[in-house]
């Protein structure tokens, strides 16, 4: 792993001016802010999962993407109170 030292002002002139800055980044413990991941399992009837199954494909997402796309959808909707 090269390591590769820039002041604040000139890695932000660079992201500003659209230069490519990933090579510079270190990635490897990134996370995103109030993302934790926490594994659950859920089971749904066959009828269900072929339908999620067949959206998903349409969409060209994984099941698994699907199902958060429509609860974090839905979870918006509750809490704006629609």
């Amino acid at each position: 792993m090269i390591m590769f030292y820039m002041k604040a002002k000139q890695f932000d002139a660079d992201f500003d001016g659209g230069k490519d800055i990933a090579a510079i980044l270190d990635l490897s413990q990134a996370r995103r802010p109030l993302q934790k991941q926490r594994r659950i399992n859920v089971d749904f009837p066959d009828w269900m999962v072929e339908s999620l199954d067949r959206e998903a494909s349409w969409l060209g997402v994984t099941r698994q993407s699907i199902i958060k796309i429509w609860l974090a959808e839905r979870l918006e909707q509750v809490a704006s109170g629609k």
